[in-house]
């Protein structure tokens, strides 16, 4: 015969939780406890995103593959101290044995400077590095969409890549700029690499909807050089600027695509232009005598770059990088007053 509900023992009424921290559901677990695919967020960039504080992204391509051993790790560190030297938080990509890392510490930073195993991530080899354990610095594209992601709205670079020369031919163009199309972030770079067709990569932006604020400038920078002579739509004078288009592209909604502060280099700290001329076009002539094409061209004008301007290149990138990280972590800050 069927008890009455209140002759039940209490017990049997409200069973004890069975729970334990062990047991705890999904959405209690930190998220990268609940799927080992998710970003891992430094703790000093989990409570900065918390409390609405400034974050720049920092992309580790450059630490990496871009700069000489050991002078590299200590550009790491200095375009850090830049963006702490704002009151902003620094957040270097990366992927480390198949985690991929927003925010890294010290010795983080020194394994990605010194370890000649670290690979070159693009967006498109994610899924493949994680899945396999792999670790690698990340690209202007794979920093893009990890940082967004993650919930970065900022993110500081040197330079995009975009439409190869002669592009008619061999439809090559950096993935950097479909990726832009559909990524919500502001991206504060000095331009393109000026080894590339600047007038069609603009033209290419133009037709996925990226935009483009000129900072302080009418023309777009060519990475190298102060101005690529192409001309920009808008151009803005502040940080503060920068934060208002931000908050009234949010505000319009619509397709996610990036919005790129073109900051250019000084003209002080530029290649000579005249060099610059001299040297990409004989690099170029020996592009072609040598039937280099696809991906070893970029390689290949960058090393002549490099080598036949007796380091002056790297130089006018690093200044072009330092003054994008400033840039960047002035414009977080104003971004994060409400």
């Amino acid at each position: 015969m069927p008890q009455n509900p209140a002759e039940q023992n209490p017990a049997e009424q409200n069973p004890p939780d069975q729970s334990s921290p062990e047991q705890s559901s999904p959405e209690q677990l930190p998220p990268d406890r609940r799927n080992p695919y998710e970003p891992v967020l430094s703790a000093e960039v989990r409570a900065a995103l918390s409390a609405r504080l400034p974050v720049v992204a920092l992309e580790s391509t450059i630490i990496a593959h871009g700069l000489p051993r050991p002078g590299n790790l200590q550009v790491a560190l200095e375009l850090e101290a830049l963006v702490r030297s704002a009151d902003a938080v620094p957040a270097t990509v990366a992927v480390l044995d198949g985690r991929a890392h927003v925010g890294l510490d010290k010795d983080q930073l020194e394994r990605v400077a010194a370890d000649p195993a670290v690979r070159k991530l693009g967006h498109r080899d994610l899924a493949p590095a994680l899945a396999a354990g792999a670790s690698g610095a990340t690209t202007v594209s794979a920093t893009a969409f990890l940082a967004a992601r993650a919930g970065l709205s900022v993110f500081a670079t040197g330079g995009l890549g975009g439409v190869h020369r002669e592009w008619a031919a061999n439809q090559d163009e950096s993935a950097d700029l479909r990726l832009l199309a559909r990524t919500g972030i502001t991206v504060v770079c000095a331009g393109v690499k000026s080894i590339l067709d600047v007038p069609a990569t603009l033209q290419r932006l133009e037709t996925l909807g990226v935009g483009i604020l000129g900072y302080g400038t009418e023309h777009f920078p060519g990475f190298y050089l102060s101005s690529s002579g192409e001309p920009v739509d808008w151009t803005v004078h502040s940080p503060e600027e920068v934060a208002e288009v931000m908050r009234a592209k949010d505000a319009l909604g619509g397709t996610e695509s990036a919005l790129i502060v073109a900051n250019p280099v000084p003209e002080e700290d530029q290649l000579d232009p005249a060099l610059h001329d001299r040297v990409l076009a004989e690099a170029l002539d020996a592009c072609r005598e040598r039937g280099i094409s696809g991906q070893g061209v970029t390689p290949f004008l960058l090393d002549q770059l490099m080598r036949r301007t007796e380091g002056a290149s790297l130089e006018a990138n690093l200044a072009a990088v330092r003054g994008n990280v400033r840039l960047a972590a002035r414009i977080a800050v104003a971004a994060a007053v409400r």
